[in-house]
């Protein structure tokens, strides 16, 4: 006689099934979580990584700053000493400009005139004084105009004023103070500095 099997065998198997389906599940799932912590932490190391290195960055860009800041105050200085150095050496090529309009002006006096004034405000001068006449006037203007260190000589007021007989006229005349030539060294070694 053939033999039967009357045990629930398809409900074995299909419980089989569904413990080997839980547990391929489970297992996926610890896969899936294991996978995701590890991109969880790869990521989360590529993150701080960057995080040192912008403060790294930061760091250095401070120190930068800094030495960039300590550069514009030396810059600040150097040009500070360079401007006063630049005054110091026009007040010395200065120095014996006024002994030179002295001299000039003691030289171009015309007989007969005297000076009784002198103003100067930069390259202007403004001469007041005393003559016998127009001429001697005129003859001192020409004079000026004959020297190497005033010129430009500008008449402004010239009237007759009887409070002294010797000399009745008063004048006011206006004049340049010519500026000196550089000489030849000094100015080769300005070209040089612009180069």
């Amino acid at each position: 006689m053939a033999k039967i099997n009357l045990l629930p065998w398809r409900e074995e198997r299909r419980k089989a099934q569904q413990r080997q389906f839980n547990g391929l599940l489970g297992l996926a799932a610890v896969a899936g979580l294991a996978l995701s912590a590890l991109i969880y932490l790869y990521y989360s190391g590529q993150v701080t990584g960057q995080n040192q290195r912008n403060e790294l960055l930061r760091q250095e860009i401070a120190v930068v700053e800094t030495k960039i800041k300590e550069i514009e105050e030396l810059d600040k200085r150097k040009q500070s000493l360079l401007a006063r150095k630049q005054i110091i050496e026009e007040l010395q090529g200065k120095r014996y400009e006024m002994v030179h309009v002295f001299t000039e002006l003691a030289k171009t006096i015309a007989d007969g005139a005297q000076i009784s004034t002198i103003r100067q405000s930069g390259a202007d001068l403004v001469i007041q004084g005393r003559a016998q006449s127009n001429a001697r006037v005129s003859s001192y203007m020409r004079n000026i105009m004959a020297s190497p260190v005033i010129s430009d000589p500008d008449l402004t007021v010239i009237e007759a004023r009887g409070g002294d007989r010797a000399l009745p006229y008063e004048f006011i005349l206006n004049a340049k103070v010519k500026q000196p030539a550089a000489e030849p060294g000094q100015a080769d070694a300005g070209q040089g500095g612009a180069q």
